[in-house]
């Protein structure tokens, strides 16, 4: 009889789980993609036979695809270390070769092969006509590459990475491969197809034709002419950066260091155009300046001053997107100025130091981070912004609307989009760079562990005029806005016939009860559910990728950790403009072909909002001590157990950031949207752009205010969850002291 200690250890469930998911996508299910992720229709439609749904086992046992059989070995492997220990050289040593070999194989036959055959030239010179062609991965590819991935994390973990952690390692190569695929690729692919020439070749001459063209660069408006589109977008992201972050502060100062009584209404008020479709407000002053706006008419009538189009070109869209961005400015700012500390404004004053004098030198230099944070903002969603430039925008060309044509209208020139998207990208990045450069090296830290119990010190009397001044114009401003938005929605036509009817929400959202059930017969209706789920869909999948990297960025330390960081940080930087432009030109042939697909919306949404809950998650975590996570590590708790049962039920805030911000960031994004639509696949923000070119702007204004009010009810009901959880918490608290 064998001793106790010899005998073989049980298998490792994960191991077992991996190579089940690598056996079911080779065996099971489709390995390329089907019409429609999310639906399997398939099932009764030919499947397994099928060569369109047949997985990679049928596909090779009817003689086809056969670049799939060098598969089978690499899958099969993991079974020979099943009942070894981790500690044994085998074990990982099979696990990293197989998942390596895998990986290669499953990339190196994905890009080598496309839907005319051969990719490369020199392949079918050395290996002759392939006769054959190669779809997308489906459901088979995506989970035999997964397997092979987490297998050879397996092995990398066994073999003493990270401590031996697999969750930490499994977790870093996860988001690394992702970020790789759905952010670094298909920027890359942007950057080569400016250089493609019309016979598939590269060519540098081609990319300087396009990148020095005289209407991207020309400086005809200095001699009264019009200036190139390139000159047309930095002007207007500068100006749209400075005037925001100008009136974010205002409004911050108002709230913190006023004694205005109505702050709490001024801050529902600025937050209220971020759960709004970005062209809305452009539409709402069209009602108002355009040639037949309730202004304009008002003026007309009343001092015979004839109408004109002044609203169309700079003016218009620089009002829009004042209007639009400000409140992003305000939330960032917000927080900075609030956290500067009393008691270093009040050691100022004990020295004499008048209330401008304690503004100039002391609060305004810390508000320096906020300031130039509020600005790239600005900058960022002024250079991405779609909407409003395609509705008020007249002859002002900029780079985000010249992108849509170049894609979409009649001359169909992606080299053109791609260098376009190339010269936005450089101006966010160069903005990104020079905001790091002008803060610099120096520390604005004013917040320390000890307590701090002075109170801010109102703004000096010449500043607060003039700021309540401007705050109080805005506010009314952008009420007229919003009334505008709701009433042109109930008006029959507007300018022509202004008698009330509520016609157009008929039109986008009517139903009927049928024997077979809800007919939901409005013209929105299918944009409107397309839109839901896709929110649906993309809003957890966000809050767990960016709430398990910032995990990884708090609380572990390994090789590479800011290039890691600056990777999952990129797609902030980058205009929702290019990225629609770069997922075209990246997933519209094999290996990935989800082009005119949901899951490209999905996958957009979540690497574009992505950031956020990084940060959201990187704030909450850096309040939490790492002696919880040491208490349950010593406790026998691995990383993954210490994570969903300690971290994550302290992060609940953190969650419902991350899930609100990018739920209503998909429910109402247009920059990426409107390239990645489909018949199928319509967003609602898609939908309205083409009312607004139809000159429908009743249905068009009446579903963006449908829009606004489903919004507000998903904030206000996150909202309301968030508010139980701190009133939970506090009568908890209070039950303990009694």
């Amino acid at each position: 009889m064998k001793p106790l200690a010899s005998l073989e250890q049980p298998a490792n469930p994960v191991l077992i789980f991996w190579i089940a998911i690598g056996l079911v996508g080779f065996f099971a299910v489709p390995w390329y993609g089907v019409e429609d992720f999310f639906k399997f229709e398939w099932l009764i439609d030919g499947y397994p036979f099928d060569a369109d749904y047949a997985p990679a086992a049928f596909l090779l046992g009817q003689a086809e695809k056969l670049w799939l059989a060098p598969l089978i070995l690499p899958l099969l492997a993991p079974f020979a270390v099943l009942l070894k220990r981790k500690s044994d050289p085998l074990y990982a040593r099979v696990l990293i070769v197989a998942g390596a070999i895998g990986l290669g194989w499953i990339i190196l036959q994905g890009f080598s092969i496309g839907i005319r055959g051969w990719n490369f030239g020199w392949l079918r010179v050395f290996l002759g006509d392939l006769n054959d062609r190669q779809y997308g991965m489906g459901y088979g590819g995506m989970l035999v590459t997964v397997a092979f991935l987490f297998l050879f994390t397996q092995g990398i973990a066994a073999r003493g990475a990270i401590n031996g952690d697999v969750f930490v390692v499994s977790s870093i190569s996860g988001i690394v491969v992702i970020v790789t695929i759905f952010v670094f690729f298909p920027i890359a692919k942007m950057l080569t197809a400016a250089f493609i020439t019309d016979v598939g070749g590269y060519s540098l001459s081609v990319f300087a034709s396009k990148f020095f063209d005289d209407r991207l660069w020309g400086l005809g408006c200095l001699s009264g002419g019009r200036c190139g589109v390139a000159w047309n977008s930095l002007f207007l992201a500068v100006l749209v950066g400075l005037i925001t972050t100008t009136l974010g502060l205002i409004f911050a100062l108002v709230v913190t260091r006023s004694g205005f009584r109505y702050k709490r209404a001024l801050r529902a008020l600025t937050v209220l155009p971020i759960i709004t479709p970005p062209f809305v407000i452009g539409l709402a002053l069209i009602l108002l300046f355009g040639l037949s706006g309730a202004v304009t008419t008002f003026f007309s009538d009343a001092f015979g001053i004839q109408p004109t189009r002044w609203l169309y070109g700079l003016p218009g869209v620089l009002i829009a997107q004042i209007l639009a961005f400000t409140p992003i400015a305000f939330l960032v700012l917000i927080g900075v100025v609030e956290g500067v500390s009393p008691s270093m404004e009040e050691a100022a004053q004990t020295l004499r130091a008048t209330k401008w004098q304690v503004f100039k030198t002391v609060s305004l230099p810390l508000m320096r981070p906020g300031l130039a944070n509020a600005f790239l903002l600005g900058f960022i969603e002024s250079m991405a912004d779609f909407g409003n430039p395609l509705v008020l925008g007249g002859n002002f060309d900029v780079l985000s609307t010249e992108i849509f044509f170049a894609i979409v209208g009649a001359q169909y020139d992606q080299g053109k989009a791609a260098v376009l998207a190339m010269v936005l990208l450089c101006f966010t990045l160069g903005a990104f760079y020079a905001q790091r450069f002008w803060l610099g090296k120096k520390s604005y830290t004013t917040v320390s562990g000890k307590g701090d119990s002075g109170m801010h010190p109102h703004m000096p009397r010449a500043l607060s005029i003039p700021v309540l001044a401007l705050a109080m114009i805005w506010a009314a401003f952008t009420m007229v806005v919003y009334a505008m938005i709701f009433y042109g929605s109930v008006v029959e036509l507007w300018g022509v016939n202004n008698s009330l009817t509520f016609k157009h929400y008929f039109t986008a959202f009517s139903f009927s009860f049928e024997e077979s059930g809800i007919r939901w017969s409005g013209a929105a209706w299918d944009s409107f559910w397309t839109t839901l789920k896709i929110a649906g869909i993309a809003a957890p999948l966000t809050a767990i990728v960016g709430l398990i990297t910032a995990y990884l960025l708090t609380r572990q330390t390994f090789a590479g950790k800011n290039a890691f960081e600056f990777g999952t940080m990129l797609s902030f930087a980058i205009p929702g403009t290019v990225i629609g432009v770069s997922y075209i030109l990246a997933f519209n042939v094999p290996p990935i072909e989800i082009t005119g697909t949901g899951i490209i919306l999905v996958v957009s949404f979540i690497f574009r909002n992505m950031p956020v809950g990084v940060r959201a998650g990187i704030a909450s975590m850096s309040q939490l001590d790492k002696s919880l996570d040491e208490s349950s590590l010593t406790l026998g708790a691995n990383s993954w157990q210490t994570f969903r049962r300690i971290i994550l039920p302290l992060l609940r805030p953190a969650i419902l950031a991350a899930l609100v911000y990018s739920f209503v960031r998909a429910m109402t994004a247009i920059s990426a949207v409107i390239f990645l639509v489909s018949a199928e696949y319509d967003m609602a923000t898609s939908y309205i752009i083409g009312r607004v070119e139809n000159n429908d702007y009743g249905l068009a204004i009446a579903y963006s205010t449908t829009l606004i009010f489903v919004m507000l009810a998903v904030v206000g009901a996150m909202q309301l969850v968030v508010g139980k959880t701190e009133i939970g918490r506090r009568m908890s608290q209070s039950r303990t002291n009694v």
